[in-house]
């Protein structure tokens, strides 16, 4: 009467029908773990190359007052104790 492939597509069609108000934020929900789930995978992939260099994007500040900076490890520049 119905084959295996006939059966597969009766089904998937009776589960579109049914579930159709729930597809979009099941599909919504599905896309967001798959980027989770690639987010965590390039970070563990991350740390275990600790020879990799991080950039992290910053702005250098000049001072005024010609003071050593806590940066350069020289002092506290004249600012009294070190921020830690």
């Amino acid at each position: 009467m119905f084959g295996l492939s006939e059966l597969a597509i009766i089904l998937i069609v009776l589960i579109a029908v049914l579930a159709a108000k729930k597809l979009p934020e099941l599909t919504r929900s599905a896309g967001k773990s798959a980027r989770i789930l690639k987010a965590e995978a390039r970070a563990a992939k991350d740390q275990d190359e600790p020879g990799t260099p991080r950039v992290v994007q910053g702005e250098a500040i000049r001072r005024e007052d010609g003071g050593a900076s806590p940066a350069d490890g020289t002092g506290t520049g004249g600012q009294g104790a070190p921020r830690g």
